[in-house]
């Protein structure tokens, strides 16, 4: 019987982890300064203040008015909802290819270095048109942190 209560502990953890991972979602930062607190609310202490419009952040928990957030350097904390978007961004992991058309035979416009945030005009089936500096073109989505 205590063997079964152990398995049963043991799936039950395991089962809530995925539902949290499918809870997941993207949002951007809507200003140029954004605070990033310790806990959910002002009275909390800020951990560190996020200084890139656009940035992409992973919202995993929310409490009132507050979302718990995780980027993609595994930096956490709680934001104020007013201060997140519509995700409209992704950050690249590995260095990309921009290409004319959203084909790898495509003319390619320019290579993209690991942590470039692009600005997404909008996705198809594993390609993502975007827009960085001087060029509109498009990108695979693996490896990129957003999606």
């Amino acid at each position: 019987m205590q063997k079964f209560l152990i398995l049963l502990f043991f799936l039950l953890i395991n089962t809530s982890y995925v539902i949290s991972e499918e809870n997941d979602y993207f949002l951007s930062l809507k200003k140029d300064k954004v605070y990033v607190r310790y806990g959910p609310g002002k009275n909390y202490p800020i951990k560190y203040i996020y200084k890139k419009k656009f940035l992409t952040i992973k919202v995993i928990d929310k409490k009132d008015n507050y979302r718990r957030i995780i980027d993609h350097k595994k930096n956490s904390g709680w934001i104020h909802r007013i201060m997140l978007r519509k995700l409209n961004s992704l950050i690249v992991l590995e260095e990309k290819i921009v290409f004319k058309k959203n084909s790898k035979f495509s003319k390619p416009l320019v290579k993209l270095e690991k942590g470039r945030l692009v600005i997404i005009k909008k996705c198809e089936i594993n390609w993502c048109k975007i827009k960085t500096d001087a060029y509109i073109g498009w990108i695979d989505t693996k490896n990129v942190w957003g999606i």
